[in-house]
This record gives structure tokens, sequence and C-alpha cells, in this order.
């Protein structure tokens, strides 16, 4: 059965100990509420490691007031059957007050690839991600950590993080685990009704038409209008972004330069989507 463990220094203790055996570790930091594409991470890292690590914990700092702190999708109990359904070696799931201490008062920022797209759209959210990563990188110190190309921004500011604070833990990207139609699989689906659900697909449908508008070598301006008419059409709304920059320096594109993505977000009812792909290089 696989250890749960809820403070840092037993977490600390167990990987010491796995270090001194000389084995390996990976991470794979989530917030719960999991899903198919959790378990993809999950998969990766009992491939590349001796032991897998996942990690449970909804971050307060990440939210701003007005977003779904309270009512983000919680269950342990079905998250602990899943993980012990793939062998999890150990599950790091602490409270809010072992993540931060009373007095807490320092966070991490990363500049520029932050200031675009959910940067943008929630100005709070990466500073509360890369302060929470930063310190599940440091307290477990793997070789290797995890994270789904869904949140693709997400996972080059972690990079970005990671190097430009020398941790030695290799930040590993793993494709995005999509529905039967389409859809990318997210914690917040739970939140759509059926008939949502239904038309949520559309989403990667538009990417889709996008990124082969763009290899045929149309303008990115043209096919973003028509994109963002289609979803608004099936319901989407607002549209926080739908753009092609590139998937390294998050510059906007107006052509497919061989390093395209497409990035885009916007709201189903209540519920905030948000998907990506890449541009097929020409």
């Amino acid at each position: 059965m696989m250890k749960i463990i809820r403070d840092i220094p037993s977490l600390r203790d167990q990987v010491r100990r796995w270090r001194h055996d000389g084995e390996t570790v990976g991470l794979i930091p989530t917030m719960g509420s999991l899903h198919e594409g959790h378990l993809a991470l999950v998969r990766q890292a009992k491939q590349d490691c001796d032991h897998a690590i996942a990690t449970i914990f909804v971050n307060p700092t990440q939210f701003a007031p007005s977003e779904d702190f309270d009512t983000y999708p919680r269950d342990e109990t079905r998250d602990i059957d899943m993980l012990n359904g793939l062998e999890t070696d150990l599950l790091f799931s602490p409270n809010v007050d072992e993540m931060y201490a009373k007095g807490f008062s320092t966070s991490v920022a990363v500049s520029n690839i932050t200031q675009c797209l959910c940067g943008a759209a929630r100005p709070h959210f990466f500073g509360g991600v890369v302060t929470v990563v930063s310190k599940l990188l440091l307290q477990a110190l793997p070789d290797r950590a995890y994270f789904g190309e869904k949140d693709f921004q997400q996972l080059q500011v972690i990079k970005r993080m990671a190097r430009d604070l020398d941790i030695p833990v290799d930040i590993q990207g793993v494709p995005t685990i999509r529905e039967a139609d389409g859809m990318a699989m997210s914690s917040r689906n739970k939140y759509l009704s059926a008939n949502q659900r239904k038309i949520g697909a559309t989403l990667y449908q538009v990417l889709q038409d996008i990124a082969t508008r763009l290899t045929a070598g149309e303008h990115a301006d043209a096919v973003l209008l028509d994109g963002a008419a289609t979803l608004k059409a099936a319901g989407f709304d607002p549209i926080d972004y739908l753009e092609i920059r590139d998937s390294e320096t998050f510059e906007p594109l107006e052509t497919n330069n061989g390093t395209a993505r497409i990035f885009a977000a916007a709201f189903l009812g209540e519920t905030r989507l948000i998907d990506n792909i890449a541009v097929r290089a020409v």
C-alpha cells in the first residue's frame, strides 16, 4: 500500500532513505481531484524512476478572492484509491499550515513569459504556482518532476524557475490526455452540465482548425477572428484569450514559424476551460 505523509520532515526522511539506497525519485505535483491526465504523469514517473511521489495540495495562493478555491473539487479518498491502483510509492498531502507556516512572507516570481495569456488574465496566478512548486521541489528534491502540457505556459514557467534558481530537478512535460471527443481532461470539467460538456469539445476543434489553416499559410488575424466567432456561437463567453505564440519565447506570431502554438482560455457558463496545441512545422 502507498505510504501517506502529511509533514515535510517525514517526506524528507523517506526520500533520504531512498537516496541512501541509490534509488531515483519522480515527483507529480497535483491539486487532487485526479483524472487520467494526472495518472499519465504517475505512469511516466514510474517508468523513469525507482519511486513515484504524488502530491495533493489545493494551493490557496494561486486563487484570487473571486475564484473557486472553496469549491475546487476535493475527494482524497477517491484520489488515494486511484494512486494505489498504480502502485504509487508515496502520497504527500500536507495542510495549509504545513505548507505556509505562520508568518510566511516569501514569494517567487518569474517575469516576461508570465505576463501574457493566463498571466494577463489571472495576474496573481503564476506567483502562487511557482512559489508552491519551488517549495515542493525543495521539500522532496526529486530527480524529476512531471507536469502536463495542457497547462503549457505553466510548464514553461516552472522550467524557467527551476533553471534560474538552480534547483537540481529535471522538469518533464507529458502530453495532454484527451477525452474521446478531443476535450482536454481537467478537474474543472466536473463543473460542466451535460449540455455544456457536449459543447466543451468545440474548444479543441477550433484549435485544430486554426492549426490547419496556419499550416496552409493563412495569416493569424483571419483565423483567430473566425475561431473566436465559432467559440462565441457555441456558447463560450467571455474568451480570455485565443492567441498564436512562439512556444519558447511566448512572443505573438502572425504566421507559422515552426515553433508556433495556439493557446485558448474561455468560459463556458461559470467554468473556465483552457487548451493549447502545437502547429505542425512546414
